[in-house]
């Protein structure tokens, strides 16, 4: 199963850092390029571990995923539960630790399979790239983020998650 992973420090302690990274509405679209629209399902109102949610990428593509882990402030996982058809599954992590520069080291981490089983030699050599490729830019947005005074205050001015 392919994995691509992406890692990088930022300015921020692992608790600001995990607050950005769950941020959503337009706060979350001030930092995250992969995303167009993005809302939790079922009436849910925060994540949660089991907690669904909807997203649409820039591209159009859509996919209902669910968190698997939920860990405020060291780790957050989601497994994609229906999405495009292309993909067998699609999960992701991302954790955040003490760096010594005193900032925060996060990396992103993805693993999936592709469809049909006959394509997906071809398929997944091409998905690393193109995943891989999303997934740099998209750290690169949540460490512009992590520097965004307006993120930044939206944070700070909202309740900390809990695990």
């Amino acid at each position: 199963m392919p994995v691509v992973e992406s890692s990088l420090v930022v300015p921020v302690d692992p608790a600001t850092a995990f607050a950005v990274s769950q941020t959503t509405g337009v706060v979350r679209l001030r930092w995250d390029p992969f995303i167009r629209n993005q809302r939790f399902l079922d009436g849910a109102t925060t994540p949660a571990k089991g907690v669904r949610t909807f997203t649409r990428h820039r591209s159009g593509l859509s996919m209902v995923s669910e968190y698997v882990s939920y860990n405020p402030p060291t780790n957050v996982g989601m497994r994609m539960v229906r999405g495009s058809w292309f993909f067998e599954n699609l999960a992701g992590g991302w954790r955040f630790a003490p760096d010594p520069s005193g900032g925060t080291r996060a990396t992103w981490r993805y693993s999936f399979r592709c469809r049909p089983r006959w394509l997906a030699p071809l398929a997944e050599r091409v998905g690393s790239w193109v995943l891989g490729r999303d997934v740099d830019h998209r750290i690169a947005g949540f460490a512009r983020g992590c520097a965004d005074p307006v993120v930044l205050a939206a944070v700070r001015d909202s309740p900390r998650p809990s695990p």
